[in-house]
């Protein structure tokens, strides 16, 4: 027996261990093992996949955050004046048109002026009595006389509405630079222009009102001036007969 056998048989069962578990260690993998392969290519794919879905979704969510705030526009811009002059414009018209309605001696009336005018302001017969031309004249000159006390008073109305005009003006001008959408300023564009008509409307009642005191103080010199040439002419005629 040569001396490398001589030393492994004295080995004894340590060797054949030490043998054993080498052989266990190089043997080949069973056939039902798998390993796991990282894939680069795959894996960059499903990132992109990720990245344009969430693209997606933000895009989603700013169409919805541009939808809302267009809605809130609309909302804004089809919101109404919280403020209303109406009320206070058509009081004031109303008390122009009673202090019109107050016409005294000869009405707004058209039936009536011309009844007055054929009976007060007319030709007189030449066969009136001095007492009939007296009453014709007391009557003009009363019409006359209320003719510019209206006029006053509606020029006194008149008047007294510019301090709440001016407020009406100075809240809508506010409600107007305020407005938060087109409706707003529309509306309040409106009552600006309904507050102009209003004013228009009192200067128009005080022209009118001036205008029939002028009227009728001209109409009853006219007529003073028919009843003298009647009683001239009465007494001429008196004067020729024997």
């Amino acid at each position: 027996m040569t001396l490398t056998r001589r030393r492994l048989a004295s080995a004894g069962p340590a060797w054949l261990l030490a043998a054993t578990g080498l052989a266990g260690l190089i043997a080949p993998a069973p056939a039902h093992a798998q390993f796991t392969v990282f894939d680069p290519t795959n894996y960059a794919q499903n990132v992109l996949q990720a990245a344009r879905a969430l693209q997606t979704i933000n895009n989603q969510i700013t169409s919805l955050q541009n939808e809302a705030q267009m809605l809130i526009g609309q909302a804004r811009s089809l919101a109404s004046l919280p403020y209303s002059s109406l009320a206070a414009l058509q009081a004031q018209v109303d008390h122009t048109r009673e202090l019109l309605g107050q016409a005294q001696g000869l009405a707004y009336d058209v039936a009536q002026i011309r009844e007055a005018f054929r009976s007060q302001y007319g030709a007189v017969a030449l066969s009136a009595s001095d007492a009939a031309l007296t009453q014709r004249a007391e009557t003009r000159w009363g019409a006359a006389v209320a003719g510019f006390e209206d006029a006053l008073k509606v020029q006194a109305g008149v008047v007294g509405g510019l301090g709440a005009s001016r407020d009406q003006l100075t809240n809508l001008i506010g409600q107007s630079q305020g407005a938060v959408g087109g409706l707003q300023a529309a509306q309040a564009g409106n009552q600006l222009l309904a507050l102009q008509a209003q004013q228009l409307a009192d200067l128009l009642a005080l022209s009118a009102a001036q205008g029939r005191a002028q009227a009728l103080e001209a109409a009853d010199r006219a007529a003073a001036r028919a009843d003298a040439k009647a009683r001239f002419s009465r007494f001429i005629g008196s004067a020729g007969t024997p």
